[in-house]
């Protein structure tokens, strides 16, 4: 019997915030790859090692968890005023699918580096040592970030001081502004898409909760963590190991997905394992962080708890924190009531690793809010860099 033969694929193995993914050049992928659709699907299923029924993904470059099962597509902007395009598609485990609904905001801070160093920017934007300002199109979302690169002798610097809680080691800080991030591209059109602060959801077996769902860096729901049976200082071992836990969250996310319009019939949640989140709120208390680290309740505004491709996350998704500080801008959201209510530009949230600082410059216009840019800081490092070997009979589509 003969057996197809091992591709090689240009690819870097690296770190964004506290995710790792595959990045690609998009010229670097087959030809048959190059656009979206099925054999691009296939490529990056192999890559990653998904699906796998035993959940590990032991023969791919995915870590089996929801921050680590990541790829990344970059090329060159042809739109104005933008250096790079980015698309990012999230992997599942243990099925077929790649989920291209949302951005990937951790990962966010890997983009400018990568382009930097894989000649996708001009180099005439690069300065010999300071600070390279990249100009980023997220394709999935349509938005635009701004990536501040720090540079030394004409390179990306990589090592420095910076500390993220849930991330090791130091890092170069990698400062992150998403701009105009309230969606308006799904949900009804408006950062809050039932045009409500607080709604009500009535979920059978489960019954009324109130929810915030917001459309900002990624479309999320935010929940009391008391109204779930939860304090919100919870780990992931609190919730992993609870399958009944899990499948009662997926359900609550299943109904605020059909609230916020994103689905048409609860069924259609497993089509979106990337969106909506779901998140769960809490005013500040003491913990301690997955890591043995002491937080305490002085230390943050608010406790936040976000689920991720139907786990808890171990630290905070990048987008979900946008969706945390847009919300906590708008006084009467739930994530605003946590924090202590009032006008707030930016809050501290303590999450399963640590804590958090995000920003967020929110107004009314017209009686709609809207928030024109949100901030925060990652740091980004290349793990690995070379080739990715797929057999051939990947590209085949049976």
């Amino acid at each position: 019997m003969v057996h197809s033969s091992q591709i090689k694929i240009p690819a870097t193995y690296m770190r964004g915030g506290t995710s790792k993914g595959v990045f690609f050049r998009l010229q670097d992928l087959p030809d048959a790859a190059q656009q979206p659709g099925a054999v691009r699907d296939a490529l990056l299923l192999r890559v990653i090692g998904s699906p796998d029924p035993y959940g590990k993904q032991i023969d791919g470059m995915g870590g089996a968890t929801s921050s680590t099962s990541k790829t990344v597509i970059l090329s060159r902007s042809e739109r104005p005023d933008h250096d790079v395009d980015y698309l990012f598609g999230q992997v599942a485990i243990d099925r077929p699918f790649v989920d291209w609904s949302g951005n990937c905001g951790n990962l966010s801070a890997a983009v400018g580096p990568f382009a930097i160093s894989h000649g996708l920017v001009d180099a005439s934007r690069i300065p010999r040592d300071g600070i390279a300002t990249v100009r980023i199109w997220q394709a999935n979302i349509g938005k635009t970030i701004i990536a501040h690169v720090p540079i030394v002798n004409g390179a990306v610097q990589e090592t420095g001081d910076f500390e993220l809680d849930g991330v090791t080691f130091p890092a170069a800080e990698v400062p992150l502004e998403f701009m105009d991030p309230s969606s308006d591209d799904e949900g009804g059109g408006s950062m809050f898409p039932t045009g409500n602060l607080v709604d009500e959801l009535d979920i059978p077996g489960i019954g009324v909760l109130q929810a915030t769902m917001i459309n900002a860096g990624i479309p999320t729901i935010f929940i009391e963590a008391e109204a779930l049976g939860y304090n919100g200082t919870e780990l992931q071992d609190a919730i992993n190991g609870d399958a009944g836990a899990l499948a009662k969250l997926e359900i609550v996310r299943a109904h605020g997905a059909l609230r916020m319009g994103l689905i048409s019939c609860i069924d259609e949640i497993a089509t979106r394992q990337h969106t909506p989140k779901l998140a769960f709120v809490a005013r500040p208390a003491d913990y301690v962080a997955s890591n043995g680290k002491q937080v305490a309740a002085s230390d943050i505004d608010l406790l936040v708890r976000a689920m991720s491709m139907g786990k808890l996350h171990h630290a905070m998704m990048g987008t979900a924190a946008v969706a945390i500080g847009a919300a906590a801008a708008v006084p009467g959201t739930l994530v605003n009531r946590a924090a202590g209510g009032g006008e707030r530009h930016a809050v501290r949230f303590g999450h399963p690793s640590g804590t958090l600082r995000v920003g967020a410059e929110a107004s009314r216009v017209n009686g709609e809010w809207i928030v024109t840019k949100a901030l925060m800081s990652r740091s980004a490092r290349v793990l690995m860099e070379g080739s990715v070997r797929v057999p051939a009979d990947t590209l085949l589509l049976r």
